[in-house]
């Protein structure tokens, strides 16, 4: 069985009030940012930009 889609703000307000505090209070922690990646120009990125001083 699965429940109804609420119709009205008001009804999706009371189906989330619905939801066992055990499961709205869980928080994760957001995981680490990720070192961006080194910038490499090789001797073919040089020559495509070479002329346009």
């Amino acid at each position: 069985m699965t429940a109804p889609e609420p119709v009205s703000l008001d009804q999706l307000i009371d189906d989330c009030a619905d939801i066992p505090g055990a499961l709205r209070q869980r928080t994760r922690p957001l995981p680490a940012p990720r070192r961006p990646a080194l910038w490499r120009v090789d001797e073919a990125c040089a020559a495509q930009v070479s002329g346009l001083h």
